[in-house]
């Protein structure tokens, strides 16, 4: 039995929300259960009214908006919670065409990839102006660099994952979960695959940043966060060489007056360079310092990992001493998501 669970993050979607619902497939060859998970960002519209009246499953709720990193991170927790072996991402605006959830599907099915990214086509898509597609387009190459995977449209949010990625995969940030998911999958070589997805246009402008330039400030910081937690050894020692390499070029100055018998009126040039090398070196052993607690982060992981997979391995003998019959999935938040809820 496959279970797919399709999450919509939502804030304030009560008025588009029903045709996204509306939009979604009822059957997918290959899966056996479709279900529907609305979080609910702490709307004030009556969003997640809204859900339950047009029949879905699981609405998680948080009482005040925290972003979308933080509805995605409580949709995770109570889709694995509900046992789903696939779990698909998309907004609730109807940016994303719901038939294509299918296609997004099909390389999980098929056992070739861990993770599906929807590519919307950003470099010919009528939907975006030429300044978000430049962006697009440089944000996705930076992610690609630094994922190591082929992701053309790095920061599509409309995409699936399965149970064990989902497992593997601990958002950190508390802006967007798009890019920092991509750079820890390819960090942790999981399959990434992209698949051409179709878009609407946008019904109203995005929730998640008031301005591009905010928008590329946070999302590179993001990636740099991201990249320095999973290589800080080459981030910090990288850094500390550049450091270096600039203080020895006053040094070097310093050196060819004194050779020339002019030394004395340029000792700055010494001093200047000697702190410079000293700050890089210091730099360099804090990369050290941080790439042993990468790894004692690496640990923690693949013990977060084993404990979600022996919980699902007692939630399974639970259900079979059970008669096979789960017990019902609450439309509130489950016990995990209820504290993240709250």
């Amino acid at each position: 039995m496959t279970k797919l669970i399709i999450q919509i993050p939502c804030l304030n979607e009560a008025e588009t929300l029903p045709a996204t619902i509306a939009a979604l497939p009822r059957r997918i060859a290959g899966i056996d259960t479709i279900e529907v998970l609305v979080i609910d960002d702490g709307s004030t519209d009556g969003t997640a009214q809204v859900a339950r009246q047009w029949g879905v499953r699981h609405v998680v709720r948080h009482r005040r908006n925290r972003g979308l990193a933080a509805a995605f991170r409580s949709g995770i927790q109570h889709a694995l919670a509900a046992g789903a072996d696939i779990i698909v991402n998309t907004d609730g605006d109807g940016q994303y065409e719901g038939a294509d959830i299918a296609a997004l599907v099909q390389p999980i099915l098929a056992g070739e990839a861990d993770i599906v990214v929807g590519d919307r086509g950003v470099a010919a898509n009528r939907h975006f102006s030429p300044l978000k597609r430049a962006l697009q387009r440089l944000g996705s190459a930076a992610v690609q660099s630094l994922a190591g995977a082929n992701v053309p449209d790095a920061v599509s949010g409309f995409r699936a994952f399965t149970r064990e990625a989902a497992q593997r995969i601990n958002i950190t940030t508390e802006f967007s979960y798009t890019t920092d998911m991509l750079i820890q999958a390819g960090r942790k070589r999981l399959a990434i695959a992209s698949v051409p997805v179709r878009t609407h246009a946008a019904a109203r402008p995005s929730r998640l940043f008031s301005s591009i330039p905010r928008f590329v400030l946070q999302t590179g910081i993001t990636m740099m966060r991201a990249f320095t937690a999973h290589k800080p050894l080459r981030a910090f020692v990288a850094t500390g060489a550049l450091i270096a390499a600039v203080g020895a070029l006053p040094i070097m100055r310093f050196l060819w007056f004194w050779a020339n018998g002019d030394g004395g009126g340029h000792v700055q040039s010494l001093v200047l360079g000697g702190a410079l090398l000293v700050l890089g070196v210091l730099v360099a052993m804090l990369g050290m310092l941080a790439d042993l607690v990468a790894a004692n982060r690496k640990l923690i992981e693949e013990n977060l990992a084993r404990t979600r997979a022996l919980e699902d391995r007692i939630a399974a003998l639970s259900m079979t001493a059970s008669g096979g019959h789960a017990a019902p999935v609450a439309s509130e938040p489950a016990q995990g998501a209820r504290r993240d809820a709250a």
